[in-house]
Formats: C-alpha cells, sequence, structure tokens
C-alpha cells in the first residue's frame, strides 16, 4: 500500500541517523501535505547502491532538477558503471549545469498555449491540465525541469471551470509532475469537476507511478477514479528501459486493466539508454505482451542540461526503421517530435529535409514548421 506522508514522518526521517542522512533527505525533500507515495531513499544509499558519487556536482544538478528515489524503483538499481541505462535515467549528472548551446529554453512550445496558469491548449479538443509540479522520481530528461509552482486544489478547480465554456473540448489530459503523488480523493474531485465540461468524452492520465512506485496503484484508487470520472479514463504510463517492467509494474498495469482502464505506454528516444532496436523491441514487445500498446516514441526534447541523451532525427529513423521484423507491427509506436513552435507532435518519417540539419513539418492545414537538428550524433 501507498502511504501518505504526514509532517511529523517527515520531520523524524529528516532527523534520523548521521548529519550526512539528514542532509540527503534534505536535498530530496518534497511538500510532505498532498502528497500519496512511498518514502524516499536516502540519496547516499542511492548512490552506494549504483556507485556514484554524492557530491558537489551532483548536488548542484539536484538544483536544477530535484532528486527522489522511491524503494521500489531504487531496488532496480546495481552498479551497472557509467553506461548503466538506469544510473543514466536516475543520477544527477555534472552536465545538467554546463552551458548547452543547442538547448530550447521552451523546447515543446508550451508557454504560449496556457489560456490559463495550469492549463496548456495545444488543440481545440483537448485540455490539458497540470495539476502538480512533483513526481515520485525525477528523470533527468524531464522536459518540464525548472516547473516548481505546485498548484492547489481550488485552482486546478477553477482551471476546469474555465473551460466549461468550450464546446470543441472532447479530452481532458491530467499532467505534471506525476498526477498520481495527489492523494485518491484530490484525483476524484478532479475527476467529478470534469462533469462541468458539456462535450468531453475521456480523460487521460499520463504517469510514471506503475514503473517507479507500483504499490501506488491500488484497485482503491482505480475504483475511485472510475467513480468520480464523468467519461471513461485512458491511461499513459511513460517506460524508458526493459529493466523497468518489473514484477510490481505488470501488477500495477493489472490493476488498471483489471478496473477497465485501457493502458498505453509513451517512451523517449535516449541515447545510452534505449537508442538501438534490440532494446526498443524487448520493450514494446513486453508492453504488447502485457496488453499495453506502444503509442508513442518521442524524439528527444532539447531541454537545457540534457544533451548527453540527445540522439539526430536521420539515427532515430534508422532505428525506428530497423524495429520493422523484429517486434509485430501493432507493437511499433509513431515516432514523433513535438515541435518547439507548439504545433504539436509530427511524425518523423514525415519531416522533409530541406538541407543538412534542417527539417520542414508541412501540417494537415498547410502551416509549415521548421525544425534545426542537432549536430548528429
Amino acid at each position: 500500500m501507498f502511504s501518505v506522508v504526514s509532517d511529523r514522518e517527515s520531520q523524524e526521517a529528516r532527523t534520523a541517523g548521521d548529519a550526512a542522512a539528514a542532509e540527503d533527505d534534505l536535498a530530496a525533500a518534497l511538500p510532505t501535505h498532498r502528497w500519496a507515495g512511498s518514502p524516499a531513499v536516502p540519496l547516499a544509499e542511492v548512490a552506494a547502491r549504483l556507485g556514484v558519487p554524492l557530491d558537489a556536482a551532483a548536488r548542484a544538478a539536484m538544483r536544477r532538477l530535484p532528486a527522489r528515489f522511491p524503494r521500489p524503483y531504487a531496488d532496480l538499481f546495481h552498479d551497472g558503471g557509467p553506461a548503466d541505462p538506469l544510473r543514466r535515467i536516475a543520477w544527477p549528472d555534472p552536465e545538467e549545469t554546463a552551458f548547452d548551446p543547442e538547448a530550447i529554453d521552451d523546447p515543446v512550445g508550451e508557454q504560449p498555449l496556457k489560456s490559463h496558469p495550469f492549463v496548456i491548449r495545444k488543440y481545440r479538443d483537448r485540455a490539458l491540465l497540470l495539476v502538480t509540479h512533483r513526481c515520485h522520481f525525477y528523470c533527468r530528461f524531464c522536459f518540464r525541469a525548472g516547473q516548481t509552482v505546485e498548484p492547489k486544489l481550488g485552482e486546478i478547480l477553477d482551471a476546469i471551470r474555465s473551460l466549461r465554456g468550450e464546446t470543441e473540448l472532447r479530452e481532458i489530459i491530467l499532467s505534471g509532475g506525476d498526477p498520481l503523488v495527489l492523494p485518491d480523493e484530490e484525483l476524484a474531485r478532479i475527476l467529478r469537476a470534469c462533469d462541468a465540461l458539456p462535450n468531453l468524452r475521456n480523460v487521460r492520465i499520463h504517469t510514471r507511478a506503475p514503473v517507479h512506485d507500483p504499490p501506488r496503484v491500488t484497485s482503491r484508487l482505480v475504483g475511485r477514479m472510475i467513480a468520480a470520472s464523468p467519461v471513461p479514463i485512458w491511461f499513459v504510463v511513460h517506460t524508458s528501459h526493459p529493466r523497468e517492467l518489473s514484477e510490481g509494474f505488470h501488477r500495477a498495469v493489472g490493476t488498471l486493466q483489471g478496473g477497465g482502464i485501457p493502458v498505453l505506454n509513451q517512451t523517449v528516444l535516449l541515447r545510452g539508454v534505449n537508442d538501438d532496436p534490440a532494446t526498443l523491441a524487448e520493450l514494446f514487445g513486453a508492453l504488447y505482451g502485457a496488453g499495453v500498446k506502444p503509442y508513442y516514441l518521442h524524439h528527444p526534447d532539447r531541454v537545457a542540461g540534457t544533451a548527453r541523451f540527445r540522439v539526430s532525427i536521420e539515427r532515430g529513423l534508422a532505428i525506428h526503421r530497423a524495429l520493422r521484423g523484429q517486434v509485430s507491427g501493432a507493437a511499433i509506436p509513431d515516432y514523433v517530435l513535438d515541435l518547439p513552435d507548439g504545433s504539436g507532435k509530427f511524425p518523423v518519417e514525415r519531416l522533409e529535409r530541406v538541407r543538412d540539419g534542417l527539417y520542414r513539418a508541412v501540417h494537415a492545414d498547410g502551416r509549415a514548421s521548421h525544425y534545426f537538428d542537432i549536430k548528429s550524433v
């Protein structure tokens, strides 16, 4: 079962052990109210398990994006050296604070599309709600790194009310952060509030909880969400590597599916983690076998401090094409680029090469977007 962390429990955790452990807990601290999930493993323990130093460089990277490790995910770690894929995903790297000339300040063009401080509207029929900035675990490649404003429940409900006149709105997407850090009742209240949207058809919830903190997904949670939602719920889980598909992951997914909630998956293509056809074929095949439809393979976003994860368009296309014949066609996701101009996701295979490093995306309405690729990696 998951735990709701109280102020008293948090204080006890911070004062337990010696001063170094207390400092570690402080570096990984999260607000102790409105929180549902497993307690964090001390950073010193995680560092020892991964065989990495908990030094000033790592702590500096944590100021860019926190580090937090739930026990179920930390139990997947071992000292596999610098090339270990989970270490690359998980541990703060000194590169994160270095100058990054190919980074884009708003890598998917979200900021101009906010109709409300916590609502993003890329498409007329959809609205994305930023219901939290917190996560059970922080992926070092996160494209919303730096988001620090935590909405109050009243502000989320106000965001939903602001959409009541949107007659073309068909889908609400709960994102963040990870929506499942919110307690069951708060999620239920958010879902109930969606009943005010007259033409809503679906609610989609994006989460990595089944990967990072599987005990968070309980039959009680599923029952509360289904009872509260006025429309069908879909879940989209985010996975990066086959090692993340633990027994706990399969139990969590089974709990969602057993409650009648369909589960999709999206994966970011990451250099040094999954940028080879064999790894992706293993991941997508295993997901498909678990009844989880691989939905999107995302080209990596140009977030500052994430250069070590980037691949070029040409390399990504070659990897995606090589999946054919290695895994069922139904298990191969669309390979997409979330364009920096905010126009949304575009199939990478439909990009037109203008010249070396420059691509054009022509949208269905005739508009064109341009994308300058990174230097070939």
